[in-house]
């Protein structure tokens, strides 16, 4: 029966060791390994005893680079099947370290998934629609999922859209008044919120114009709309002008009063 005959520190690793066997060296082990089939000279082991503490180390070494991977941020189970699978460590091996993290309460899904929606909302830049797409993108179950997002309530969903939605504004001030409601509940449903929350929302986000605003906006598309087709003439300019301006949302009444004052200032 193969006997040990000397176990010593790996001189990179304080925690792992180097064992021979008949004097030749064998394999090496982490600590928790050495520990757990106490190892030492003199000791006679089996082939399977071997296999077994060979198996018993893979696991180990997966578990510390698993919990490497965790040491900068939350992570969901899923991520760290990828993030080992990726590393080339057989599906025995992953199912016993997350078996282990899961154990030790290094991975929860369910806290994961409130954490992140935290932070989310935290944030204010997200809706909920966006955040659960991500979370599930993450492998979080859905079951999850929908507890942590109980925690993101529709009084701060509105909030928060009411907020997203006076930046597009503010950052579209230029334009109709239509074209900028649109541009706003385009956004908020590509961030994630639902339709009713959204409707509720532009009740309170500042993008009506009164009449001087809006010509205001109908002076600055309408020159960039004029340089663009001043070498055009007559009907043909008149037209493209039109059809220019009404798809930036102003109405007719408008345009006309624009391109009635460009032919007085004889352009």
């Amino acid at each position: 029966m193969p006997i040990i005959t000397k176990v010593s520190t790996q001189k990179n690793s304080t925690d792992r060791y180097n064992v021979f066997i008949d004097e030749k060296f064998a394999f090496g082990v982490d600590e928790e390994v050495l520990i757990r089939f106490r190892l030492r000279k003199g000791k006679e082991v089996t082939e399977l005893e071997i296999t077994q503490m060979q198996y018993e180390d893979e696991i180990r070494k997966a578990l510390n680079a698993a919990i490497y991977f965790l040491s900068f941020r939350m992570r969901s189970e899923a991520e760290i099947r990828t993030y080992l699978k990726k590393k080339e460590w057989e599906e025995p091996v992953i199912q016993a370290v997350l078996h282990k993290l899961n154990e030790q309460k290094y991975i929860d899904d369910l806290e994961f998934a409130a954490a992140y929606v935290r932070t989310q909302v935290n944030g204010g830049k997200k809706g909920p629609g966006t955040i659960k797409k991500e979370l599930k993108q993450k492998g979080v179950e859905d079951q999850f999922i929908d507890e942590a997002l109980s925690f993101y309530n529709e009084e701060q969903q509105i909030d928060d859209a009411i907020q997203l939605g006076n930046k597009v504004a503010k950052k579209n001030s230029s334009l109709a008044e239509r074209i900028v409601k649109q541009k706003i509940e385009q956004f908020l449903l590509t961030k994630g919120f639902p339709f009713h929350i959204i409707s509720i929302a532009m009740e309170e986000v500042e993008y009506e114009k009164d009449d001087d605003e809006e010509w205001k906006a109908m002076l600055i598309q309408g020159e960039k709309a004029h340089r663009r087709f001043h070498n055009f003439s007559g009907y043909e300019y008149e037209q493209k002008m039109k059809q220019s301006l009404f798809r930036k949302g102003f109405s007719i009444e408008l345009i006309d009063r624009f391109l009635q004052e460009k032919e007085n200032e004889g352009c």
